[in-house]
């Protein structure tokens, strides 16, 4: 069987790294194509996973819109899957690039596999373009691995057959696992990791923070400046915060909280390293899905700075809470689980066990075609 691994950014690199690597040890052959919708986040990710693109469309552009990207996308898929003519594409999640490589693929007749299929929000501004992008990815996928029973239910409620929908956990576990090991062995030096070890107090406790969402732009990046401004007032806080590169994000962030005391603002950092800060962290606050899956596994508190999330199985198992962009309610929970929190009961992360990759490869080898 000849499988397409089709991503363009580093959260669908980092969930389709450990796939990647349990279909190089199948009898499929397998091929990859980015479309480089972020590039230098997304090379970090290729090289600390040593994966070689087969395809490297390098589609990022300076201000892009999401039309141009979309046009790009399809284009440029279409001279790949031509040539290739794959059995099967696998996409990742709800980006741009899984919805329209999903779209190009179903214009061939090229079967579409979706990993980390069936999360909903059902609310198409939140997140924006994602949720629509996911939507319109399963209405094409004729294969749909869920990472977890709510995402099942979400595509049998939907009127997609049971048949193939294979509940697998989420590789991004997978990745976590294999990341923490890394980084742990005996000799091991990643030169960020090291770069942080120097310049960040580990003797408080500290707060990691990320923030990338659309819907966030604007007041609510601003509310949350506000409380993370008056939470750096403790004299028991570290403030870390990765900030992302899109100037709706940086320039407000550096506005707020440039050279203040306790506030650590440094540029992304690769994942390897972000690893090691959410295993430093007592406290992380973010809009990612990523990190709210991770986390559980860390035994690390997050406090979603969303007011929906389609990854609720945190939420209900008290691993996260959502708290919006509400300056007040930000820092009403910080100083909580700052104070209070001591660990969590339930330890069992709900979005997977590290072994999602080996039963989608599994769910492969033994698929009737």
């Amino acid at each position: 069987m000849k499988i397409l691994l089709c991503f363009g950014t580093r959260p669908e690199a980092i969930k389709m790294a450990p796939l990647y690597h349990e279909l190089q040890k199948s009898s499929c052959e397998v091929k990859v194509c980015v479309t480089a919708q972020h590039r230098q986040m997304l090379d970090q990710v290729l090289d600390f996973f040593a994966i070689v693109p087969d395809y490297d469309l390098d589609l990022m552009q300076p201000n892009q819109t999401l039309n141009g990207l979309s046009a790009n996308i399809i284009s440029k898929m279409d001279e790949v899957l031509t040539k290739e003519m794959p059995d099967l594409v696998l996409v990742h999640g709800d980006t741009t690039t899984s919805s329209m490589v999903a779209l190009a693929a179903f214009h061939l007749g090229i079967r579409v596999g979706h990993i980390e299929a069936g999360l909903r929000t059902y609310n198409k501004q939140v997140p924006f373009p994602e949720e629509i992008n996911r939507q319109i990815t399963s209405r094409i996928a004729d294969i749909h691995f869920t990472p977890t029973t709510q995402a099942t239910k979400n595509l049998l409620n939907e009127g997609v057959s049971e048949t193939y929908i294979v509940e697998t956990g989420n590789t991004v576990i997978d990745a976590l696992f294999w990341t923490a090991n890394k980084i742990q062995e005996a000799g091991y030096l990643h030169p960020e990791i090291e770069q942080l070890k120097k310049c960040i107090p580990t003797n408080k406790k500290i707060v990691l923070v990320t923030g990338h969402r659309r819907e966030s732009f604007g007041e609510g990046f601003q509310n949350i400046c506000e409380a993370l401004l008056a939470i750096s007032e403790r004299a028991d806080v570290t403030i870390v915060y990765p900030v992302h590169l899109n100037p709706n994000v940086k320039d407000v962030v550096y506005e707020f909280l440039s050279n203040k005391e306790n506030i650590f603002l440094i540029p992304p950092v690769s994942y390897p390293a972000f690893v090691w800060l959410m295993q430093q962290s007592f406290l992380i606050v973010s809009d990612s899905g990523g990190i709210q899956e991770e986390a559980p596994s860390l035994g690390k508190p997050v406090l979603v700075t969303r007011t929906i999330s389609e990854r609720p199985e945190g939420v209900s198992a008290g691993f996260s809470k959502l708290v919006g962009t509400d300056t007040q309610k930000i820092m009403k929970n910080m100083e909580a689980i700052l104070d209070d929190f001591t660990g969590f009961e339930e330890k069992r992360n709900p979005y997977g066990n590290g072994k999602a990759s080996q039963q989608i490869v599994d769910f492969l080898l033994k698929e009737p075609k």
